[in-house]
């Protein structure tokens, strides 16, 4: 059993002297309160973290400033700008590739029957999900089409899987009876199994809800672990020892995601340039290793 929490509401100004206290560098004070009202405390201590020495104190390094973290906040809000601009590039396709691979061979309604679910519990779980996320949504195509049809109950598969959810669909993939028509879908984005894509594709669901959450990325140790396979049919990194919780290899499937669907994308380039603009950030904070440059994949 844990203490109870007396700790009670403290002003912007309060805020600023615990931080002097604690060692970090303030020169503006005024800017500081008026960043601390428009981002609050508790939003920025999860970048300032990393400044700490000791956790426990909240002590900070020696020479620490507030701009410190701010630059860090501020970087970490343009990368999920620009990591959600590549998601929504990789999930538009991932929803027209099943959905050009299974309808034409399992008919317009497959995700309706459980007879090409590996797992039945599954499948009525995911089931019952599509049909709340498709009650909820106002698209025309959704709306009229339930103006013309009654039956079935869900619209086909076409139109169903537009307005699903990232994680929803991961899971409508991963539950999925047929390994064929799973593995041709998987290479259409150079994966050479399945099960690579299947991986990629939870792990796309976390990171696009941090994304649209505003959740930080910095520093981040995320829930599940994407595959990293050692060898693949296009560029791909060579340096596998970098921690496996990280940043680092959520981007690195999303700039091979992004390759296998437009050779012309920018990603890489944009990365390197919201760094340059942020040169008090470190690449490791992220889990990059310290060769991250020379590899294929990043050049």
């Amino acid at each position: 059993m844990g203490v109870r929490y007396t700790h009670q509401a403290i002003t912007t100004e309060q805020q600023i002297e615990i931080l002097k206290e604690r060692g970090l560098l303030i020169d503006d004070v005024k800017q500081a309160i008026e960043i601390l009202d428009t981002i609050s405390y508790f939003r920025l201590a999860g970048y300032w973290r990393h400044f700490e020495t000791d956790h426990s104190t909240h002590q900070f390094r020696e020479n620490c400033s507030f701009s410190d973290v701010t630059d860090l906040y501020s970087f970490d809000k343009q990368l999920r700008v620009l990591l959600f601009t590549a998601i929504q590039t990789i999930e538009v396709s991932v929803r027209t590739k099943i959905i050009k691979h299974l309808a034409l061979e399992f008919g317009a309604f497959w995700f309706m029957d459980e007879n090409y679910a590996i797992n039945k519990t599954r499948f009525a779980a995911n089931l019952s999900v599509i049909r709340k996320e498709v009650s909820r949504s106002h698209d025309d195509f959704i709306t009229e089409h339930f103006r013309k049809y009654s039956e079935p109950d869900l619209p086909p598969v076409w139109k169903t899987l537009e307005v699903i959810s990232m994680g929803t669909l991961s899971k409508l993939y991963a539950n999925f009876s047929d390994s064929a028509a799973k593995h041709a879908v998987a290479r259409e984005f150079g994966l050479k199994h399945h099960k690579f894509l299947r991986s990629w594709l939870e792990c796309l669901a976390v990171l696009r809800n941090c994304c649209a959450h505003h959740s930080r990325l910095s520093n981040r140790v995320f829930p599940v672990k994407p595959m990293m396979p050692e060898r693949m049919p296009n560029t791909w990194i060579t340096d596998f020892s970098f921690r496996e919780q990280t940043l680092y290899p959520q981007l690195c499937y999303v700039v091979y995601w992004l390759n296998s669907i437009s050779t012309d994308n920018t990603f890489v380039t944009d990365f390197k340039q919201l760094l340059a603009r942020h040169q008090s950030v470190n690449p490791h904070l992220l889990g990059f290793p310290y060769n991250w440059e020379q590899e294929p994949l990043w050049k």
